[in-house]
């Protein structure tokens, strides 16, 4: 009896010990991140209260495929820092970037050591008096960690790819669309390449692979949607497959800031030195090879020719895009050029003229007094260029209250008022409008009216499915489609298509260093 006890007290403990045994073996993995675009040729900057903070658990909500119950979340033990995003926007002030590096590190520090770190970011942040700061930030975040954390960064096929942030970072990958409607399944495989390596032990790769490709365009050039970007962007997940390759990315680049590390990357990582070497050079050049071939992704035309398409058009919704200020590739948001060229056509002067909804200005003056005079009164006050003044002074508008929608999370205040036959959306703060729920929960029916004008460059998905028809306004602002009025003094050169007769670049690999043989020696 004794020794049927003593077999069985054993066995508890020897069960007990091996379930000990496989939590010990869970790999600890920490989340970090900081995203957005900043244009360099905006006067407007992004203070800590443009972003969106998320910190510790928190940080879950904002990715589907780590919920509680998901295998994900069972395959390692997570410790979520900080990860901020804000809308794109002007420079970050170096204040708020110091204060959200900062915290993270402190958050990073309370938890260590880790085996892995998934860094989440965008690629394109603008600091002021700092180059390149996502490769500042994970430098930072490498000298909490050290050299042997295995750090999986996910980015915007639209971020900047410096050779630093290549070194640091172990694995990485990047949208494979746009309009990025892979963003999420992007993010979870960065996740997965992360926990793949670290479960298998194999942990970093052994060749990571970056070519610069000295190619700088807009997003509206460069969309998925269309050749010759369709095609480029299916040639990389093929590569992914080949024995020896872990992940493969082309990176854009951002065209609206004038930085050395702005300009189209290609990156590949894996253990296969000919494979990785192979697939990045065939990017490479399959890039280069259609760069003639890239073009807006919908008729473009100056402002005037726009408006005078729409009218003409029997199509509704004709949507304009005013492109230059558009605060979701950096523009301020508050450049009045637009809305002043519109108010001044005779078409629109009269009540019952062709119907124009535009989208948004800011003006927290006509945002108070709409509030003291009510819905279906007159209202009068000045709105837009209180950040970016170069093209336009602000726009004083009179007209009638058709609306008001309070507590957006986003503009705070939101009124449409009505002046002649346009409907002019005014926000307490900059908003961009992507929905037709941002239209309909004003009182606005976006399908019905005849011109749409929303500030944006090419339609997210929603609003490509409304409109009846399209154009592109090349409009002033802070995000100028027209690159060469841009100004360009640090990128390097020659770049196309700035330098449309370059001579063919060197496209071969170069060999980006392992963090474990940079750090610490």
């Amino acid at each position: 009896m004794k020794n049927t006890f003593l077999i069985l007290l054993g066995l508890i403990l020897l069960f007990s010990c091996g379930e000990k045994e496989t939590q010990k073996e869970l790999p600890r993995i920490a989340i970090a991140g900081l995203a957005i675009e900043s244009s360099t040729f905006s006067p407007a900057r992004s203070t800590a209260q443009a972003f969106r903070v998320r910190t510790g658990e928190e940080i879950f909500s904002y990715y589907p495929f780590m919920e509680p119950d998901s295998a994900n979340r069972k395959r390692a033990h997570w410790f979520p820092t900080l990860r901020g995003h804000a809308i794109p926007g002007g420079m970050v002030t170096r204040e708020a970037y110091d204060s959200l590096v900062g915290v993270t590190l402190e958050m990073l520090q309370a938890n260590l050591p880790y085996d892995g770190l998934f860094f989440d970011i965008h690629g394109a942040m603008s600091v002021e008096g700092l180059d390149d700061p996502e490769g500042d930030f994970i430098l930072k975040v490498r000298e909490v960690v050290g050299p042997e954390t295995l750090i999986s960064t996910s980015m915007d096929l639209h971020g900047n790819v410096s050779p630093r942030l290549a070194e640091q970072s172990d694995l990485i990958t990047c949208y494979r669309m746009a309009p990025h409607e892979d963003a999420l399944e992007s993010k979870e495989r960065a996740v997965d390449n992360l926990l793949e390596r670290l479960e298998s032990g194999k942990g970093k790769p052994k060749y990571k692979a970056w070519i610069p490709v000295p190619i700088l365009l807009p997003g509206e050039k460069t969309s998925t949607r269309i050749e010759p970007g369709k095609g480029l962007y299916a040639k990389v997940d093929p590569e992914t497959k080949k024995e020896g390759v872990i992940d493969a990315a082309i990176w854009i680049g951002y065209a609206w800031a004038d930085e050395l590390r702005n300009h189209a990357v290609v990156m590949v990582t894996g253990d296969d030195e000919q494979q990785v070497k192979e697939s990045a050079e065939y990017l490479a050049k399959s890039f280069w090879e259609v760069r003639n071939e890239f073009e807006f992704v919908a008729p473009v035309a100056y402002l005037d020719e726009s408006l005078e398409m729409a009218l003409k058009s029997e199509k509704k919704p004709f949507v304009i895009s005013d492109m230059g200020d558009n605060p979701t590739a950096g523009g301020a948001g508050d450049v009045t050029w637009t809305l002043n060229e519109i108010l001044e056509r005779p078409e629109f002067k009269s009540e019952n003229g062709p119907e124009l909804i535009y989208a948004s200005i800011p003006g927290p003056e006509l945002i108070e007094n709409a509030l003291k005079a009510g819905v279906g009164n007159p209202v009068e006050g000045k709105v837009g260029a209180i950040v970016d003044d170069r093209f336009a002074p602000p726009v004083l508008l009179k007209g009638t209250v058709e609306s008001i929608k309070e507590g957006d999370k986003d503009a705070d205040v939101e009124v449409v008022v009505k002046v002649g036959s346009v409907k002019v959306i005014v926000t307490q703060r900059r908003k961009p409008y992507h929905y037709e729920k941002d239209f309909t929960d004003l009182g606005l029916k976006p399908r019905e009216t005849d011109i749409l004008v929303v500030k944006i460059g090419y339609l997210v998905p929603e609003l490509y499915d409304l409109r009846g028809d399209w154009v592109m306004a090349l409009t002033p602002g802070g995000v100028d489609q027209d690159l060469e009025r841009l100004g360009y003094k640090r990128i390097n050169r020659p770049m196309f298509p700035l330098d449309k007769d370059m001579a063919d670049p060197d496209l071969s690999v170069r060999w980006i260093k392992s963090s474990s043989e940079v750090i610490g020696k």
